[in-house]
């Protein structure tokens, strides 16, 4: 078959997972499916190798997914497959990173032969045992446990694992609602690879997948081959749970692949921000592309350059039984680690530093003492800013790495007696850079009235902010107290009664070189818009004060900067 029909076989695939990952965008019960797009969708050859993902969903989800098609494969067995079958876990080693992640993996038969796989990824608001948050000292505390295993057996549900996730969950419609929308995703997935395996007359993948597979890798060690042959090391310290974590990485660019180890950095945490090597092979993997090769697509052959090492036991290499509920908040920082690295080798390339994880969290709510209401469970995703790049502004109230999408306040407010009082940019938290890092947030939370609840913070960046790069400045930290004054700590699960409310302001990112050499014309913009204040104006970038009074009375007079 020619390279013309392959490459068109290959661009059919792609809408293929992406109507796939749509289909459980629009089936799934929990708001971080729905709303922030936290999920993956791929398929994959028979061998369990990854031809194609979904653009929906983030790249912590799919790739560490691309990994676990071959656990399922190994523990099921290729001689108990069947047509029919789906196979599901939430094994934080085997699949993508914590037990609030379920991955559900189809056999994909055609004409009665086995041909591949389709898998996908959720997160899902609650799966038990302490609740989403970091307050574990085991991943035995942290919820429900299901191993690699079938979830429906040629067609017939397993009722049991049904019965048992709806005993152990605070949320059991969403949760079993949700394992149904992963299910279905994935037979969706099944139903166009069919018709397009129909309409091309192909009996298997073998043919495109070894043109996918081979293109692929060619192009990303062709993208290797033309870098320097250099080593550097990076490192960048954050907040932790108790103590501050170091995260130290040595990167060396060889002629036909790229090694990145994390040797040196801290070792595992008595709570649960730990984080599982798949889940850090992920994000490493996802830095080294976004620099050196963002337009391949993303498989498991442009993957396979790219190796990622850690010392077992480091906070970035936790084993069996360490607790990881909260793997993101570390996860979430590696590329930023990873690209200061590599600004010694590729420099004018990687952006400065972000707000990194998001900026997560979980209340439990209940009626108050001698008051009427529900329990409920809300997790909200927010975002701190991102930082600058060498070229443009970071972005504002944009989770980078992740991609996952801000929730909005009314899908939040519906889950749960909860209020939004207040969610906006936070001016000044950008760095000051001759591009400027991007806002992070601020938001006022509370539960409803007759309600009290449990508030699961999953912040950091509190007393180590996002630095800035090439001279520019650091952005600003994340601060949380309630609004009679008293504090609340970064991470972990905490009260708050009946009428008060939770103060936050999310992080900025990195200014990206000297502000000083910033245009003026974007610093009146800026200010014009509310982005920086009139001080931050004259003492960061050096407007004087009849530019700002000027700029003042444009935007009183409502005229356009």
């Amino acid at each position: 078959m020619s390279s013309v029909a392959y490459q068109i076989m290959w661009n059919r695939l792609i809408s293929v997972v992406e109507e796939q990952a749509q289909a459980l965008v629009r089936t799934a019960f929990s708001t971080s499916v729905r709303e922030a797009g936290d999920l993956s969708a791929g398929v994959y050859n028979a061998d369990g190798l990854m031809l194609a993902q979904a653009v929906t969903g983030t790249p912590g989800h799919v790739n560490a997914m691309a990994d676990a098609v071959a656990h399922f494969i190994r523990r099921i067995g290729r001689d108990n497959i069947a047509e029919g079958d789906v196979y599901i876990t939430n094994d934080p080693w085997e699949g993508t990173g914590h037990l609030h992640d379920i991955t559900v993996v189809s056999p994909s038969f055609h004409n009665g032969h086995h041909v591949g796989f389709f898998a996908c990824t959720a997160h899902v608001v609650d799966i038990g045992g302490r609740g989403f948050g970091a307050d574990a000292a085991s991943v035995y505390e942290e919820g429900l446990y299901i191993p690699i295993m079938k979830f429906a057996d040629r067609g017939a549900v397993d009722e049991t694992l049904i019965r048992i996730v709806r005993g152990n969950v605070r949320e059991p419609y969403q949760v079993v609602g949700d394992i149904y929308a992963l299910a279905t995703c994935n037979e969706i997935g099944q139903r166009r690879l069919a018709e397009m395996m129909d309409e091309f007359g192909l009996d298997d993948l073998e043919g495109i997948g070894g043109f996918i597979l081979d293109n692929s890798r060619r192009a990303t060690l062709e993208r290797i081959a033309a870098l320097p042959q250099k080593t550097a090391s990076g490192g960048m310290t954050i907040d932790g749970f108790d103590q501050p974590i170091d995260l130290k990485v040595k990167i060396t660019v060889l002629p036909d692949r790229i090694t990145c180890d994390f040797a040196g950095t801290s070792p595992v945490d008595k709570k649960g921000i730990n984080v599982p090597l798949v889940y850090t092979k992920a994000y490493a993997c996802y830095a080294l592309k976004c620099a050196i090769a963002p337009e391949i697509p993303n498989n498991a052959a442009s993957l396979a350059p790219f190796q990622v090492t850690a010392a077992e036991g480091s906070i970035v290499n936790a084993v069996h039984p360490a607790p990881v509920a909260l793997r993101h908040i570390i996860g979430h920082m590696i590329p930023d680690t990873v690209f200061d690295a590599l600004d010694q080798i590729l420099p004018a390339t990687v952006p400065a530093e972000g707000a990194g994880c998001l900026c997560n969290f979980q209340v439990s709510l209940r009626a108050a003492r001698g008051q009427r209401g529900r329990r409920a469970e809300v997790l909200t995703f927010n975002s701190g800013g991102a930082g600058a790049r060498p070229t443009v502004d970071g972005l504002n109230a944009t989770a980078f790495p992740s991609g996952v999408m801000t929730m909005p306040i009314e899908a939040t407010e519906h889950t749960g007696p909860v209020i939004i009082w207040r969610k906006e940019l936070r001016p000044d938290s950008g760095g000051a850079g001759q591009f400027r890092g991007g806002l992070g947030q601020v938001m006022e939370v509370s539960a409803a009235a007759g309600h009290e609840c449990d508030f699961s913070a999953m912040f950091d960046r509190v007393d180590h902010p996002a630095r800035g790069r090439q001279g520019g400045a650091d952005g600003a930290p994340t601060t949380i107290a309630q609004d009679d004054g008293t504090p609340m700590r970064g991470k972990g699960k905490q009260f708050v009664a009946e009428g008060r409310r939770v103060m936050l302001t999310f992080p900025g990112g990195g200014g990206y070189g000297d502000p000083v050499a910033r245009d003026h014309a974007l610093v009146r913009r800026d200010l014009a818009r509310g982005y920086i204040s009139a001080e931050a104006a004259m003492r960061d970038y050096g407007l004087s004060a009849a530019e700002v009074a000027a700029v003042q009375a444009m935007v009183a007079k409502g005229d356009s900067i």
